[in-house]
């Protein structure tokens, strides 16, 4: 599992970094400059990889399926070669392709990022997928994507758009997204949160968690980001036993009158509580960054330790253990509600055969309503 991260973030997020078990994709301006000074300048050895993330500017579209604005060179003027060109030179372990928002059913953009792809015939060349969550929506529209993506026979990324949360909006969504897996040889999930580990349980080859909102995610061109209210100026705090981000104001103020929980990851080593990362002034942000990412590189090494065959279990454990613990926490600071789990995290634990995800009581039933 790698992690997304800005070039502005990386020296918050690398301390924490399994060597053995992940590695950094890169974003921003300054993302190839960057990743050649790691690769070739301070001797970083592990998975490198650069997101363009043209998509976040710009939609595909069937004439133009790699928007890049990027100068030719006296040897090259395509766009997606100059891409791919750049990221090489910069050491990436393999090069992704510039490719532009993919919007709902617009299977022409599509078809025309994959034939362009198809003509490179290079099985060392990362297609990036940035594609709307409603792809995911319907059996129709996921067995369109499938076909066209398994045409490529090199490694896929996929990344998903819609506002907050994407894959809590449709029902089915996280039930195809791991169809899509399962399906799709060499096809990873990017830019991504809690999803990464189920993709990864699901037989992922690679997956990137984003260490900030923003990398959690991708927005449709012209959109602006919604937030989910609230305070604003603390940063997100990874809440283990709830797997679930909040703000660190957030904690705080629901720990007000109870002592927080003390993290003992390797990052906060025992000493520091979760109501600690209050606002983002001085090092907070940096020590919440550190935090989380000390957080999922535990649970990376705990995925990686299960026998493949009964990792997608482990996953739905995990999901349904996070998902009773929200009445416990609630109630042992005495303020029914005060945590409320992330859509997505139901959505994983209804995926789960029910040999698995046993029906809930009644007292259950009426509590998670």
């Amino acid at each position: 599992m790698l992690l997304h991260v800005s070039t502005a973030r990386l020296g918050s997020v690398r301390p924490q970094l399994d060597p053995r078990r992940s590695g950094l994709v890169l974003c921003g301006k300054d993302a190839a400059t960057k990743a050649g000074t790691l690769r070739f300048k301070e001797g970083y050895a592990g998975p490198l990889l650069v997101d363009p993330a043209v998509y976040t500017v710009s939609a595909a579209t069937e004439e133009q399926p790699f928007p890049c604005d990027i100068q030719p060179t006296l040897f090259l003027d395509d766009p997606l070669e100059l891409s791919l060109a750049q990221q090489r030179d910069a050491g990436v372990t393999l090069p992704m392709t510039p490719t532009g928002y993919i919007r709902a059913e617009d299977s022409d953009a599509l078809m025309a990022a994959v034939t362009r792809v198809l003509e490179l015939d290079d099985p060392a060349v990362i297609f990036a997928a940035p594609v709307d969550v409603a792809w995911l929506r319907d059996d129709e529209s996921v067995r369109q994507l499938i076909a066209y993506l398994r045409m490529i026979k090199g490694p896929k990324a996929i990344m998903l758009g819609g506002q907050m949360d994407p894959l809590g909006r449709y029902a089915k969504a996280v039930s195809h997204l791991k169809r899509l897996v399962e399906e799709v040889p060499e096809a990873g999930l990017l830019r991504t949160d809690l999803a990464a580990f189920g993709a990864l349980a699901a037989g992922a080859p690679f997956t990137a968690f984003g260490t900030s909102s923003t990398y959690r995610h991708i927005v449709a061109p012209g959109e602006k980001a919604k937030t989910g209210g609230g305070f604003a100026k603390s940063p997100h705090v990874l809440f283990p036993d709830l797997m679930a981000f909040f703000l660190g104001a957030k904690i705080a103020e629901r720990y007000a009158g109870a002592e927080a929980p003390t993290c003992f990851c390797a990052a906060c080593n025992g000493v520091t509580a979760l109501d600690t990362f209050t606002n983002i002034r001085g090092n907070l942000p940096a020590a919440a960054a550190a935090h989380n990412v000390a957080i999922l590189m535990e649970w990376l090494r705990t995925l990686t330790a299960v026998e493949p065959s009964a990792r997608l279990q482990w996953w739905y454990d995990r999901c349904r253990t996070a998902l009773d613990q929200y009445p416990v926490i609630n109630t042992s600071i005495r303020q029914p509600g005060a945590f409320e789990p992330p859509e997505q995290l139901k959505r994983w634990n209804l995926a789960a055969p029910a040999a698995v995800n046993p029906p809930a009581q009644p007292a259950d039933a009426e509590r998670t309503r």
